[in-house]
């Protein structure tokens, strides 16, 4: 089964179309401070003409510490994601863990995003895809990109065509990841490729009770997808990234969003060529 475009939306992700950015906080905070990233996000990508998709989780189910804040929940969460669909204007997408989220989530989004951990997990892949939504599977960090046509193959058999697959790193030692390039050209004979900047920065569970990251390479490892032909990125960013409630060493600070899309701009131009 392959997906030539993925529709998030009003937004179509795929070859020929414009850099799409998948960009939000890790998780929801609160209803008024999803709302000002959303809209402040929002405005960055209309002035440099980046079509965006909004994400927030509205629950973290794998963090390191038990202690780790989770997010507002499901109904609550929902309820915040969908205003910021309807009053921010923008498509939105959120995670999800479990079977039994799809229907609720696919009713509040535009798109249901696998996590990696969880890319093979058959029950969580036919629910979101009963949906109707367009499906996001990030590529498990254990996975080889040609594994990742099984999963696109059991999207298709439960009736979903319109999905893309993310590329967010894969293991190499002791909290550590690295991205294999040509991951992007070979998932890409499945689906539409989005690359993930911000969990390829990573150190899964290398802070102790919560992940560590390396935030400051986030721009050379945008840079170097979207020059080997990444369909859209992913980021997640914050006002303050020191205090964010989740991946505080990842999330992307907002003040300097619009620099780093400049630059991504002009690499997807001069790919076109």
């Amino acid at each position: 089964m392959k997906c030539e475009c993925a529709k998030i939306g009003t937004i179509a992700i795929g070859p020929g179309r414009p850099l799409a950015l998948i960009g939000g906080p890790c998780v929801i905070e609160s209803r008024e401070h999803t709302l000002r990233l959303a809209e402040a996000i929002r405005d960055i990508c209309k002035k440099l003409e980046i079509p965006l998709i909004f994400k927030a989780s509205f629950d973290k189910a794998n963090r390191s510490s038990i202690q780790s804040y989770r997010g507002p929940g499901l109904s609550d969460g929902l309820a915040i994601l969908a205003q910021v669909r309807s009053d921010v204007g923008v498509p939105v997408l959120t995670d999800i863990h479990l079977p039994e989220q799809a229907s609720a989530a696919g009713e509040a989004v535009d798109c249901l995003q696998i996590p990696a951990f969880l890319c093979r997990q058959t029950d969580l892949l036919v629910a979101a895809a009963k949906t109707g939504r367009c499906v996001n599977v990030k590529k498990g960090q254990f996975m080889s990109p040609e594994e990742m046509g099984n999963v696109c193959h059991k999207l298709g058999e439960s009736g979903c065509s319109n999905f893309a697959l993310t590329e967010r790193g894969t293991f190499f030692g002791y909290n550590r990841l690295i991205n294999d390039m040509t991951a992007i050209q070979r998932m890409q004979s499945f689906a539409p490729v989005i690359f993930d900047a911000t969990h390829s920065c990573q150190l899964p569970g290398g802070a102790g009770t919560q992940s560590g990251g390396q935030r400051q390479y986030l721009p050379t490892l945008a840079a170097a997808a979207v020059a080997a032909g990444a369909n859209g990125l992913f980021m997640e960013i914050h006002d303050d990234p020191d205090n964010a409630k989740s991946d505080p060493a990842t999330v992307f600070p907002l003040d300097r969003l619009e620099i780093v899309l400049k630059k991504l701009i002009r690499i997807a131009r001069a790919t076109e060529a």
